[in-house]
Parts: C-alpha cells; sequence; structure tokens
C-alpha cells in the first residue's frame, strides 16, 4: 500500500495483485458503498451496477467480472439469513433454482475461458450488457410509468394472485411448493435458474434484477417469499460462481472484493432506510432509468474511437 500526499490530501494507493494495478482506497471504498446504497434502495444485488464501473474504471474486463461476484455473495448473504429467520424463503423453490443455476454457471464459466482466450471477452461482455440491460430497463420503465399515470388518474392497480394460471402453469412434470403455495411444471424454473447462472456467472451479476421479475410474473411466486428465494439462489449460484472463477480462469482479485465488501455494507444500511420513503413504482422507474444508462454507457463504448486504439497484453505463455 502506497502513501502519498497531494496538496495536503492523504491518497491510499493499494496494489491489486491479480489486476494488476494501482487504485486509490477511497475510491473503490466509495464505489462499494454507492452500489451498496442503491442496492439498499432498489433491493437489488448490485452486481449488474458495480461490473461495468470497475470495467470504466479501468480495472481489466475478466477481473471485474470474476471479483465482483464474492462481493455479491457477502452482500446477498445478511439480506437471505434476514429473509429466511422471518419464514420469506421457499427452500423447496430455492432448491430446484440452485441446482440449475450452478449447472448454468459451469457453463458460463467455460464460455468465460473460451471468449477471453479467442480476445473476444471484452466485446461478447459489452454486447451483454447493452442487450439484457437495455431491455429489461426499457419493460421496467414502461412498467412504472404505466403504474404512476394510472395512480395519477385514480385507477386502483390489484397485483395478480398465485392462484391465476398461465400458459406456463399447464406445462408437465408439476411440484408442488407448498411455501409458496404453487403446483406448477419445474420446467420453467429449471430454465430460469439455467439463465440466471449462465448469465450471472458470464457477466459478473447476481441476476436478481432478472430473477424477482421473472418469479414474480411467469410464476406467480407471492411476493412475501420472492425476494428471500432469490436472494437465496443468488448466495448459492455465486459463490459456486467464484469458486469456479478462482480455479479456473484465476480472475478473483479477493483485495479488491474485500474493498468493494466494506463499503457495500455500509451502503446497504443507508440505502435500505431511504428506500422507505418512496413507493414502489418510483422506485422502479428509478432504478430502469439507472439500468437504461448504464446500458447507454456500454452502447457508446461500441461506437466511439477510445483513448487507446492500440493495447498490448500477454494472453497466454508458451511452456
Amino acid at each position: 500500500m502506497a502513501r502519498n500526499t497531494y496538496y495536503g490530501t492523504l491518497v491510499l494507493q493499494i496494489y491489486l495483485p491479480i489486476a494488476e494495478l494501482s487504485v486509490n482506497l477511497f475510491f473503490l471504498v466509495g464505489i462499494g458503498g454507492a452500489v451498496g446504497f442503491l442496492s439498499g434502495l432498489f433491493g437489488v444485488g448490485g452486481g449488474f451496477l458495480l461490473t461495468p464501473l470497475l470495467i470504466f474504471s479501468g480495472v481489466p474486463t475478466a477481473v471485474a467480472v470474476a471479483s465482483v461476484t464474492g462481493q455479491v455473495v457477502a452482500a446477498s448473504t445478511s439480506g437471505a439469513l434476514s429473509h429466511y429467520r422471518r419464514g420469506g424463503v421457499d427452500l423447496h423453490l430455492a432448491m430446484y433454482l440452485v441446482l440449475s443455476g450452478i449447472m448454468g454457471a459451469f457453463g458460463g464459466v467455460a464460455a468465460f475461458d473460451l471468449l477471453r482466450e479467442a480476445g473476444q471477452l471484452d466485446l461478447v461482455i459489452s454486447l451483454g450488457f447493452l442487450v439484457l440491460l437495455g431491455f429489461v430497463g426499457v419493460l421496467m420503465l414502461q412498467e412504472s410509468v404505466r403504474a404512476l399515470l394510472k395512480r395519477r388518474q385514480g385507477v386502483v392497480v390489484r397485483e395478480r394472485q398465485a392462484n391465476q394460471h398461465s400458459w406456463i402453469h399447464g406445462l408437465p412434470w408439476r411440484v408442488r411448493f407448498k411455501k409458496s403455495r404453487l403446483y406448477i411444471s419445474v420446467l420453467p424454473v429449471l430454465l430460469i435458474g439455467l439463465f440466471i447462472g449462465f448469465v450471472g456467472s458470464l457477466l459478473g451479476i447476481g441476476g436478481g434484477f432478472i430473477m424477482v421479475p421473472a418469479l414474480v410474473y411467469l410464476l406467480r411466486v407471492p411476493g412475501s417469499v420472492v425476494i428471500g428465494t432469490s436472494l437465496a439462489q443468488v448466495v448459492a449460484m455465486m459463490a459456486a460462481t467464484t469458486v469456479l472463477h478462482a480455479v479456473q480462469s484465476q480472475s478473483v482479485d479477493i483485495l479488491l472484493a474485500f474493498c468493494l465488501m466494506v463499503g457495500g455494507v455500509a451502503g446497504a444500511q443507508f440505502g435500505a432506510a431511504a428506500g422507505m420513503h418512496l413507493r414502489g413504482e418510483q422506485l422502479r422507474g428509478l432504478l430502469a432509468l439507472l439500468v437504461l444508462a448504464v446500458a447507454i454507457r456500454f452502447g457508446l463504448s461500441l461506437v466511439l474511437t477510445p483513448d487507446d486504439v492500440y493495447s498490448m497484453a500477454v494472453t497466454s505463455v508458451a511452456r
């Protein structure tokens, strides 16, 4: 850790061994705290914000993706335990999501290694964030705007009930989830977990901002257990992803993840307190704008000329 003083201000530079660069300690803790605040405010894991911030700050894409998985595990564990103590986790449903999520994580980490060896990892991750965040952001913004307009017009918006079924509930291989009061096919459950596991391990996101809407709108999981069940799946799936990245790609920077955890834990407390003063549709609207802003930033990075047109890096060592 280097200590430099500029204009009377103490700057603590720490060297990240896996990322191979020096970063301001206060900067890392600060962005961890900022994302933690937003996570507590909106009730999401924050990986879809933290990974882009690290990439935009100069951290190598592979290290940013792999290291954030550890931070997501730490940030989601306390929330999952809190919901479990209050009886807000459907362990039976979470088990299916975790098993399929871990299978998806194996595929995501394998794709991660193949893309890095081919030199296409940065491009694919930028495109992935652009498409995924752009699509989710537009849908969330449309839903929140409709809800706000209906509220202003005095229209009462009723939540969909768990016993209202769609074509998904007519699929075979039905399983009864007593905690969620559902008797549905296990196929969509496995597909959701598989998709979240693959995307989460490839992009370095927990996937809660995709998982929660999928469970609510597709499977009709009650709101009393949906967040806790999603967090339980995120913890198990991202823990497995962290281990896989550490063993296979060896891109997990423990020091980087630790600094982000410190800021994230503190920021989440303030965000949760601030979120109590905003309505649900207002929170969804603000989150949609934030998601779209990140997607636009990735889109610009794909079309604008970078500052360093040419770069050189060691991709492999001959043996």
